[in-house]
């Protein structure tokens, strides 16, 4: 197993706040990381450092054998997404630019027609992203960092505001792309229990730090992964546990 990223005493602040500090964690190639946490403990600082959006206060975030734009990035939905004025197609196909240098060759096409199929959304192509509904526009954003994701994902928060079943749906695409082509994943997850079922490694972010760095099943055996989970299986209603297997 190669390593694909390593963070060493990295310390993030946000807003002159650190929010976190002194974390020490490693990826490697083909690993599916789930990043756990409260609200506010920093998940989607983190992430935006491991994609290079944010400096580190200190520490550092090292990639192996990997460049910036062979990382695919799904950010939180924002207001400012929803109105963009392009196609599904250009918004897909936006994803292969750093690598076609602005010239979109032939298999940039096939890729992004690929991802599009995948994602169910080859026969709305030509419509405007504005004029989609929040299921069909996470479909758009998530093939697009498909194809600009050569080696690495990363998500934040990918599902949230979609139904149970779209979720299911988009969580187990994202699952295959990681078994059977190797896609290393990171992904900040609102899930724990779906997240404990795929992740290889769980990282759980509270109250300045990790609080928790290993594997699923040393998760599932901790103290605060029991804690965790116990209170987010009072937060759901327990049909839903069996619709999502």
């Amino acid at each position: 197993m190669s390593r694909i990223l390593t963070c060493t005493d990295l310390t993030l602040s946000y807003e002159k706040q650190a929010v976190v500090s002194e974390l020490n964690i490693h990826v490697d190639e083909g690993d599916c990381l789930c990043i756990l946490g409260e609200n506010g403990s920093g998940k989607s600082t983190l992430v935006k450092a491991l994609v290079g959006l944010i400096k580190p206060q200190r520490g550092t975030v090292i990639y192996e054998g990997l460049k910036r734009h062979e990382i695919g990035y799904l950010p939180q939905q924002s207001a400012a997404q929803k109105d963009f004025p392009a196609s599904v197609e250009e918004i897909v196909l936006s994803g292969t630019l750093p690598r076609s240098m602005g010239y979109i060759k032939k298999e940039n096409r096939l890729e992004a027609e690929k991802n599009m199929e995948l994602l169910g959304i080859l026969p709305i192509r030509k419509k405007s992203f504005a004029a989609l509904s929040g299921g069909q526009q996470q479909r758009v954003l998530l093939a697009r960092a498909f194809c600009a994701a050569k080696k690495l994902l990363v998500l934040d928060e990918p599902v949230t505001g979609l139904d149970p079943l779209v979720s299911a749906e988009l969580y187990s695409i994202i699952e295959e792309k990681n078994a059977t082509e190797g896609l290393t994943v990171i992904s900040v997850s609102h899930a724990p229990e779906r997240a404990c079922h795929t992740a290889s490694k769980i990282l759980h972010l509270g109250g300045g730090g990790a609080q928790f760095f290993g594997t699923a099943d040393e998760y599932l055996a901790s103290e605060i992964g029991q804690k965790y989970l116990c209170a987010d299986d009072h937060h759901h209603h327990h049909g839903e546990r069996r619709k999502v297997q």
